[in-house]
């Protein structure tokens, strides 16, 4: 099978036609070139030809990432995202083919939810990212500050005050600002600078990697709309081994773009999946055309019948109980 058309990919509707066809060819195109994706499948008794709808293709556990090459056909990446970790923890590093397909993925889906990027200025709270190379995180928020366009776009370490002035600046000015930041750097934020929001989004992105006290995502927005002055948290829903993302606008009820879908699964039967419900989700995510479309996450969450879902948390001992069904070479 050859080359996939990615133009296809990011031209689907919320069509589940044209999207489960455009799995389907994924799937194949996957299996075909992808060696480590490929055993995977076979060793869950699935071939290329036993697929007919995209509950039934095999997801690949994200562990994966971090004991393996997931590549599909044979490349010399132009670049390489690694997840964060301790010196404890082995990171997941995903291989890029283009960067540019990324790039098309994040500026489309921006753009779906929250219209032009140059109505927008970017505020990017990320220290912990920034801190470390290669997080897709901050070549993402990167990309959307240069787009804006706007003299006020930046990112922020720790400059709280000189945050805090600046956000003054763009509401007195009535500017559309989106504040997106991790979630212990808002917290830290909203904590020594209580203020009202009303020209501005404030996004969390997750992360609190022991910097604070675990807080459950109600607690973590309440906190947020009460010290930043806000009506609604939004969310980003993304990850290191995916190059899309799926947006909440409150409520933490996220909504992906058209070709990018999650399923539900069991937790102790993998390959029990459906397209409602409560359990361990699977992404589908098409843009990962050159490394694998079909993740099996450790987020613990449900599914809509309208395709929204929300993240509970992530299964416990996750890193060390993933699954044990083989052992293939890198």
């Amino acid at each position: 099978m050859g080359l996939i058309d990615v133009n296809n990919i990011f031209s689907l509707s919320y069509d589940s036609a044209a999207f489960s066809d455009a799995c389907l060819k994924t799937f194949r195109f996957q299996y075909a070139h992808n060696p480590v994706y490929r055993k995977w499948c076979d060793l869950t008794g699935v071939s290329a030809d036993s697929v007919k709808t995209p509950v039934n293709i095999p997801s690949l556990p994200v562990s994966f990432f971090k004991t393996h090459t997931v590549a599909t056909t044979d490349f010399a990446p132009d670049t390489v995202f690694e997840s964060s970790g301790t010196s404890q923890t082995i990171n997941s590093r995903h291989l890029v083919k283009d960067s540019a397909l990324y790039r098309e993925s994040f500026i489309r889906a921006f753009g779906l939810f929250y219209g032009k990027i140059s109505d927008w200025c970017i505020v990017g709270l990320l220290p912990s990212y920034l801190e470390r190379q290669n997080s897709s995180l901050v070549v993402m928020v990167d990309e959307l500050i240069r787009l804006s366009n706007h003299p006020n776009s930046g990112f922020y370490l720790y400059e709280h005050e000189k945050l805090s002035q600046t956000l003054q600046k763009l509401e007195s000015a009535g500017q559309k600002t989106l504040l997106i930041g991790v979630t212990f750097g808002l917290l830290d934020f909203a904590e020594a600078f209580p203020q009202k929001l009303s020209h501005t989004i404030v996004m969390e992105t997750g992360g609190m990697k022991g910097r604070r006290k675990e807080l459950t995502r109600a607690e973590v927005h309440q906190i947020l709309t009460e010290g930043l002055g806000v009506n609604a948290i939004h969310s980003e829903y993304g990850m290191t081994e995916l190059l899309s993302q799926a947006y909440s606008k409150g409520q933490g009820r996220f909504v992906c773009p058209p070709w990018m879908k999650v399923l539900v699964r069991d937790e102790e039967d993998p390959l029990w999946v459906k397209e409602t419900g409560k359990g361990l989700l699977q992404v589908i995510d098409l843009a990962n055309a050159y490394s694998c479309s079909f993740i099996a996450t450790e987020d613990v969450g449900v599914v809509y019948e309208d395709g929204s879902f929300e993240v509970w948390g992530r299964l416990d001992n996750s890193d060390i109980r993933g699954c044990s069904l083989l052992v293939v070479e890198h």
